[in-house]
Formats: C-alpha cells, structure tokens, sequence
C-alpha cells in the first residue's frame, strides 16, 4: 500500500484527483489524498511557502509520497522558484519542466526529498480537456459550443494538447472561454475530463503520463 499527499493548486485540480485518479489508483493500492495550498486556499504562492508545506507533510508522514499538481502557467519570477532563470533559458517546454521539478526537489530537506515527487502541468489543467473533440460535441449543447471552428483548428494543430500555449489569449483555458459560452473551470473541466477518460488522457498528455508513471514506480 502506498499513499501519496497531492498538494493542488485549485479545487477543480482537487476534484480531478478524487474523481479521476483516486478510483483508478485504489485498485493498485495506492491511495490519494488531495488537497488545497493551504496558504492560499488554491492559488499559486511562492515557493518558500509551498516549499514549507511540502516538508510538513513529508515530517508529519514519515511514509507517505508528497506530489504537486499546479498549472505552470500562472507562475512567474516573483513567486522565486528554485532555478527559475537557468529553466527559462531552455526553449524546449519538457526541458525546462524537467529542470525546474529537479530544482524543486533539490531544494527539499534531503532527509525527505526522495519522497517528494514535484510536478508542474504543462501549460494548465485545460490542456488535458484537448484530449478528445468529439467529447466536446456530445457534453456541451450546440448552443454552448460556440467556437467549433476553433475548436476544430486547435485539435488539427496540436496532437499533444500539453503544447497549447500559455500566452494570455491562448493558453487552453482561455481558448475554452471562446469556445463554450459561459464557460466555467468547476463545471466544465470534471465533466468533459471524466468523459474523455483517463487512459485517453495519459495516451495523449505524455508528461501528464510519465508523472502517473512516476507514482505508480516511486
């Protein structure tokens, strides 16, 4: 038996956990325990605070993993995560995701970081809701989903939807906002996410994927 504290920046992020990922990893006998940043009650902050939180947990539970599940996007330099400016000068976003999880686990109390498992989501959680279009058809009525030719273009131009950008127009949950009208992260993105499916999703995210697969190994 393993249990594993996920530390989620938001409730949808939350949600996802409880609803998605904690059925199916119950089966391996390996048990989830989702919860909100509490300094901020969901939300990014900086990396001392959440650093502080992590090794809490990690002393509290002497056998228990710690994770991470926060959207990249949405972090800057003043929340002054370790190695941020060395992780900004690589141009390949998995490089750089690669470097700035291995900054933060070695910036944790070695007596604990080898159960510290750092994850960021490339770019946001809204790129896993990129993973099946036809979801969108069947789950949104015709008069919500007003951006089908959008939503038809994104899918025709990324076949990984961990690669939609994160600029403030276009990064995936923005995208979502033009394309179902009154689009809303809590209502939305547990029901088009259960919808697609878990093994649809770790097929087409492969970092997404590979942090499964870290937990499963670790």
């Amino acid at each position: 038996m393993k249990r594993i504290r996920i530390i989620c920046e938001g409730q949808t992020e939350q949600e996802f956990v409880n609803k998605m990922l904690t059925p199916a990893f119950s089966r391996k006998q390996i048990f989830f325990h989702p919860s909100l940043i509490r300094a901020s009650r969901g939300g990014i902050i900086r990396w001392e605070l959440l650093k502080k939180e992590i090794e809490t947990h990690l002393k509290v539970d002497k056998e228990a993993y710690v994770t991470t599940f926060i959207d990249y996007y949405g972090v800057y330099k003043k929340h002054e995560f370790p190695q941020w400016d060395s992780a900004h000068e690589i141009p390949d976003k998995n490089e750089r995701m690669d470097c700035l999880e291995q900054a933060m686990r070695e910036n944790i109390d070695p007596d604990f970081c080898h159960r510290f498992i750092p994850y960021f989501q490339l770019h946001e959680f809204e790129a896993l809701l990129f993973c099946d279009m036809d979801v969108f058809h069947k789950q949104i009525s015709p008069t919500d989903l007003i951006g089908k030719k959008e939503l038809k273009e994104i899918f025709n131009r990324y076949s990984n939807p961990e690669m939609i950008n994160n600029n403030k127009t276009t990064s995936p949950s923005h995208r979502l906002e033009s394309i179902i009208k009154g689009y809303n992260k809590v209502v939305y993105g547990n029901i088009i996410a259960e919808a697609i499916g878990l093994e649809c999703i770790r097929t087409k995210a492969p970092r997404f994927d590979a942090w499964l697969n870290r937990m499963e190994d670790s």
